[in-house]
């Protein structure tokens, strides 16, 4: 039976690599080629090869650009594509340099932002910054009920916001679903706690020297994973308030289990 159970682990590692060997393999790189045909004679800042912006929505796009970078000086550069990529041209017909920043758009993934940055802009923007934009915007979920276009005008928001204050660790905002995640981790850092101050012996009401050992674990379940994530992303004190209840409410309940749990006494014959 246990020999059965590690050959089903060991198969199921060996398929999780072989299909990330085969998606790596197979994910398209944006500047993989050098095509200058595709891009237009003329400068701007967008080039929509496919389409993902409406006429209006692409004008006013490229003068947001324009006035962004005459009032920063930080290059903001998109480029859209489906089945042709300019690739490696769109580097000398932008210029790109230290202080640009290229947002390309490909649905052929899993994820369809990619960013191409300046060595100066990760003085203000570090790369975990990258990784969070382009999760949170770039997904398929975010693009099937947003659609394209809001997913690359919101990011552009994010980074656009980000420079004007001098810079971000983590992208501002916090979407319901990573706040429904910071509730969740702060319960069960609650429930932990609960369960480690129950008292062990006659006469004890609270083991303080219990939770305080069990403090790493509903510590970082609680301030790393539930209030951090929050408070670093939004001002709004409504869902500081919610977590800080929940981790209460999972470590009363945890704390009280036990006279849940206790039988009453029948003073019946």
């Amino acid at each position: 039976m246990q020999s059965r159970f590690w050959r089903h682990i060991l198969v199921s590692i060996t398929v999780f690599f072989l299909a990330g060997s085969v998606w790596v393999m197979h994910s398209p790189s944006a500047l993989a080629y050098d095509n200058p045909d595709l891009l237009p004679k003329f400068f701007t800042p967008v080039v929509d090869l496919a389409k993902s912006l409406p006429d209006p929505q692409e004008e006013k796009l490229v003068k947001d650009i324009e006035q962004f970078e005459t009032d920063t000086g930080w290059k903001l550069r998109v480029l859209t594509q489906y089945d042709r990529t300019p690739g490696r041209a769109v580097i000398n017909y932008w210029g790109l340099d230290d202080k640009s920043i290229l947002l390309v758009a490909d649905s052929r993934g899993g994820n369809i932002l990619s960013f191409s940055v300046g060595d100066a802009v990760y003085d203000l923007l570090p790369r975990t910054f990258w990784i969070e934009l382009q999760t949170r915007f770039g997904n398929l979920y975010f693009v099937r009920e947003q659609g394209e276009d809001q997913a690359i005008l919101q990011a552009l928001d994010s980074v656009k916001g980000c420079l004007l204050k001098g810079g971000c660790n983590v992208v501002p905002g916090l979407p319901r679903e990573q706040w429904i995640l910071t509730l969740i981790s702060s319960i069960i850092g609650g429930i932990i706690c609960g369960f480690a101050a129950q008292p062990r012996t006659e006469g004890q009401v609270f083991a303080w020297q219990w939770a305080l050992i069990f403090s790493p674990l509903w510590g970082i379940l609680f301030l790393a994973f539930g209030i951090g994530p929050v408070v670093t992303r939004t001002s709004d004190w409504l869902p500081v308030f919610r977590n800080v209840s929940g981790f209460f409410i999972g470590a009363l309940v945890a704390f009280l289990s036990p006279v849940f749990n206790r039988p009453s006494s029948d003073t019946s014959s």
